[in-house]
């Protein structure tokens, strides 16, 4: 594994990423080794200082991850960090098989965990609190002494100071003093608010000499502003978690931190260049860790600049500083015009910019558009996620707009049970096809799928393409039902989003109707016509 040692941030500050173990430990994550070196690879290319990779020696997935790292991790910015325990009590530190790891794990960087709450040191070390001291001191000497840098979690910390507000600060002596470089403060139950954390920091700094790091827990909801908070008191070791995964309510959240810490607070902790990869990394880790991204996750999240509401929208329109807190270009994020029964003119003329539909000297066209969204909306029509089918709307309201694709004269689906767990769907569709000469082609398709609307789409496909041979490489990418039940019953509305694929791009079309088939045949018919009109 190679550094880039040259690739520093322009202030002296850590920022120290513990996705690949803290983060791990959330519910429903398990990394393979492969996903822990590809996420190592990608939080590199948002500038962290600091990777922490695992507990060598305590999980063979870790320890493999270290021997594979030392040829396959190639890092510009970040070191790697190999996380363990202090040595046992009563164990001599040269003996204690976990220590070796860490030295067997090659990382410059070595990250040890310590009690520093005197109820953990007596209720579930089981030992003294001179010898937690000793154990301390002992690890970090050895460790030192052996070529490694360390950094010392003083666990529980927080919890700790609350008991007693001097064994922390101890633990945090013995540490300095014994060659460690951070002494990390860990709200590890997460029970903290902000200005307790600045104010336990502001002591404990007033008290220690050496740097000092905050790692926060999110059970408050508070981790990322108890991290800053913590800035904001002296520390300059900050660590985090990729969207705040890690155990419980999660950790402190890396790319809202390192946002806030360049774009709030002045303090440019990431290389330069580094900052417009936070959204796509993001997005990434969260492929690696298949878990959905947060749509409404600060600054990375897609609706993080959205924009709904249409008095936002008249203002976005004279200026976009009026409703964002940032310019989004800045994380690697945009704005979103969305067009919904809240929308006013400002919102459809916007929308129509960011599709590329030139709305100029069509006031007329902005004002149908704005009533005919409010009436569809109210019967259950959502255009938020179906920008392809707003654009189809907006068009179609345009003077010289084209005809549609073909005039459906009547469609049919069956399905059939054959046994033995056999399920066939078929679909015909008869259309007529308008020629330019102004003659009509009747068209009669038949199609099978899995499930009647896969057959639609097959049947329905199979009609057009002789007409419109790019259709061959279109084909269905998600479908999403959502049952609107405010009618009550069988006779409740469906809500169907179709999203659509050719290989190079990906739509999203919207159909609503009391029937589950009709409403999947509108977005159908509105996906095909967008992929005909974007050829």
């Amino acid at each position: 594994m190679a550094t880039d040692s040259t690739a520093t941030p322009a202030v002296d500050f850590h920022v120290f990423d513990t996705t690949l173990r803290d983060g791990a430990q959330r519910e429903g994550i398990s990394f393979s080794v492969a996903d822990k070196l590809a996420t190592a690879r990608l939080l590199d290319e948002i500038g962290v200082g600091y990777i922490e990779g695992g507990w060598p020696g305590a999980l063979p997935k870790d320890t493999e991850f270290f021997a594979r790292a030392r040829t396959e991790l190639k890092l510009r910015h970040a070191v790697l960090v190999a996380f363990g325990a202090t040595r046992k009590a009563g164990v001599r530190v040269e003996d204690d098989p976990q220590v070796r790891a860490l030295l067997d794990a090659e990382t410059p960087v070595v990250c040890l965990v310590a009690k520093s709450d005197v109820r953990h040191v007596r209720d579930a070390l089981r030992t003294t609190l001179e010898e937690n001291l000793a154990m301390v001191a002992d690890t970090v000497a050895f460790l030192v002494a052996h070529g490694r840098r360390v950094f010392v979690d003083c666990e529980h910390f927080f919890d700790g100071y609350a008991a007693d507000p001097d064994y922390g600060v101890q633990v945090l002596r013995a540490a300095f003093g014994a060659g460690a470089e951070v002494g990390v403060l860990c709200d590890t139950n997460g029970g903290m608010l902000p200005m307790g954390v600045a104010r336990v920091v502001a002591d404990v700094r007033s008290r220690v000499e050496g740097r000092l790091g905050i790692h926060c827990q999110d059970d408050t909801g508070c981790a990322v502003a108890n991290s800053l908070a913590a800035v904001e008191a002296g520390v300059t070791h900050v660590q985090g978690t990729a969207n705040g995964y890690g155990e419980r309510a999660g950790n402190a959240d890396t790319f809202a931190l390192v946002a806030n810490l360049v774009t709030k607070m002045g303090l440019p902790v990431v290389p330069a260049g580094c900052l417009a990869e936070l959204q796509r990394v993001s997005h990434a880790i969260a492929e690696l860790a298949n878990i959905a991204p947060d749509d409404h996750q600060p600054y990375v999240g897609t609706s993080a600049f959205a924009h709904k509401a249409g008095l936002h929208a008249s203002a976005i329109k004279v200026s976009p500083e009026l409703y964002n807190h940032l310019d989004p270009t800045v994380v690697g994020n945009d704005m979103r015009i969305l067009v919904t029964e809240m929308a006013g003119r400002a919102s459809v003329e916007l929308k129509g910019r960011e599709l590329g539909v030139d709305l100029d000297g069509h006031a007329d066209v902005i004002g149908t558009v704005v009533d005919r969204v409010k009436v569809l909306e109210a019967d259950g029509w959502s255009f938020e996620a179906a920008d392809a089918s707003f654009e189809l709307l907006l068009r179609s309201q345009l003077p010289g707009a084209p005809a549609p694709l073909f005039e459906l004269e009547s469609y049919r689906t069956t399905v059939e049970h054959w046994g033995n767990g056999v399920v066939v769907s078929e679909a015909t569709v008869k259309i007529r096809l308008l020629d330019d000469d102004g003659t009509v082609e009747r068209v009669i398709s038949t199609g099978e799928g899995n499930g009647p609307v896969n057959a639609l789409d097959n049947a329905l496909r199979q009609a057009l393409v002789g007409r419109h041979p790019e259709l061959a490489d279109v084909s269905l990418a998600d479908y999403k039902v959502r049952i609107l039940g405010w009618k009550g019953g069988t006779s409740a509305t469906t809500r169907v989003l179709i999203d659509t694929t050719d290989g190079v791009g990906e739509w999203t079309t919207v159909g609503v109707h009391d029937n589950i088939v009709e409403a999947s045949w509108h977005a159908l018919v509105d996906a095909l016509t967008y992929a005909v009109r974007h050829r």
